[in-house]
């Protein structure tokens, strides 16, 4: 299984959940708001600096990654907005 670490602009955040949804995707963690600076900018959530990311976090079969990857590829260019998608091996889920 991998562990899916999916980084967005907040206001795309409904774009992924349907997505995740297209995929079958059942379960997945979010948090919300999150700042930092990086490629794409500041996003500290504030007068100055006004946006903010959303981290999903999700476990899914291997297959799953490359469909995922490949819808997420596809919002992107369409839309011109970045995500990032990070993914990490998982050997055991207790």
């Amino acid at each position: 299984m991998k562990l899916l670490m999916i980084i967005v602009d907040s206001e795309c955040r409904e774009e992924l959940e349907v997505l995740f949804k297209n995929h079958g995707v059942t379960g997945y963690s979010e948090i919300p708001n999150a700042h930092g600076v990086g490629e794409t900018g500041v996003r500290m959530g504030s007068r100055v600096d006004p946006k903010t990311s959303s981290i999903f976090f999700t476990v899914v079969e291997p297959d799953k990654v490359v469909p995922l990857k490949e819808g997420l590829c596809a919002y992107c260019d369409a839309c011109d907005h970045d995500m990032k998608m990070i993914q990490w091996a998982v050997e055991e889920v207790i």
